[in-house]
């Protein structure tokens, strides 16, 4: 009997350290969001390396800015996601939270064979008459006129914009209002506008896709999705007058004036922005908490708490613009106030 007994108590002790090995590092509930497409390569590169550090899983959705503040509106999501961001009185109709998590850059690709290795130059007067298709072929006057020396075919432009309610639709539609009185009067900015010519592409994915395999397109898109599918990108002239190239730097320029204030829900725009080598079409991007989902919240927080001390390499290395560290302890402080750090 004793022989049985010193067996079973081993055994037990044998099953119970293997369970303790096994066990994940922290069980608990998903946390489930939805929205931008914007930041989607990062979310999942910081979602990724969360659940190896911490055995929490964190699930993100790429369904566009539009579908993200529907979500959590109606309480579907965890949490929301818009690159588009709402304005404080908005927040307070839909009892929402708002801070922001990086900024970045929406850039212009173009599928223009002749062109080769290099480089088109834009700026808004000319985006802008495209996107209205006043500006029908690649080898317009005005075109020419900014790319002397460039092979400019004589073929039609092909505008590819967002079919679906889309943050990146707003940043760049935002900027045309800022640099175009036409389209300030005529189509405005939103998440979704009323495009007159061109072709709809879902998500900043199906943008690249449709740029990349079509030639003679145009269409605006977030910066890591053209890095990632190899489409040329053209420069813009920014507010200064100056020709510039997207970059992590040029956007980090164009974030240095914006005023993220947290008593607005850091509502601000970052487009068109003054500074010599400032990135025209800049902005960061949001997330979207439900206010009364306090516990629920909180391990949202502790996820994005955790990105602000440990993902700023990925932000980079994905050609985003980490927030400062001023900006950090703002956000640190909003959540407190909030009873949620």
């Amino acid at each position: 009997m004793k022989k049985i007994l010193v067996l079973f108590i081993f055994t037990a002790i044998l099953f119970s350290c293997k369970g303790k090995e096994e066990a994940p590092k922290a069980p608990g509930k998903t946390l489930n969001g939805a929205g931008a497409t914007f930041p989607y390569p990062l979310y999942s590169s910081w979602a990724s390396s969360y659940y190896k550090e911490t055995g929490k899983k964190v699930n993100y959705q790429s369904i566009g800015s539009g579908g993200g503040i529907r979500q959590i509106t109606e309480r579907t999501v965890d949490f929301g996601a818009s690159d588009m961001p709402l304005k404080p009185e908005e927040l307070e109709e839909k009892k929402l939270l708002q801070f922001p998590t990086v900024i970045g850059g929406v850039v212009v690709a173009v599928n223009i064979p002749e062109l080769g290795e290099k480089t088109l130059v834009l700026d808004g007067n000319t985006l802008c008459k495209i996107f209205l298709g006043d500006i029908k072929t690649w080898d317009d006057p005005q075109l020419k006129a900014l790319n002397p020396g460039l092979n400019l075919p004589s073929k039609p432009i092909t505008p590819v914009y967002r079919s679906d309610g889309s943050g990146t639709t707003a940043i760049f539609t935002h900027y045309l209002v800022d640099v175009c009185p036409k389209w300030a009067k005529e189509i405005g900015f939103g998440t979704s506008v009323n495009f007159r010519v061109g072709i709809g592409a879902k998500g900043n994915e199906g943008v690249a896709n449709y740029v990349k395999r079509t030639p003679y397109t145009i269409g605006y898109l977030e910066y890591a999705y053209a890095i990632q599918n190899k489409i040329p990108v053209t420069n813009l002239k920014n507010s200064q007058g100056k020709i510039v190239s997207p970059s992590v730097e040029t956007f980090k320029e164009a974030a240095k004036t914006s005023k993220l204030d947290p008593a607005k829900h850091f509502y601000t725009w970052m487009t068109n922005a003054p500074g010599e080598n400032s990135w025209p079409i800049a902005g960061a991007t949001y997330i979207l908490l439900a206010k009364e989902k306090v516990e629920v919240n909180k391990e949202v927080v502790k996820f994005f708490d955790w990105a602000f001390s440990q993902g700023d390499k990925s932000a980079l290395d994905l050609h985003y613009v980490p927030l400062p560290e001023e900006v950090k302890a703002q956000i640190r402080e909003y959540w407190k106030s909030q009873g949620l750090y």
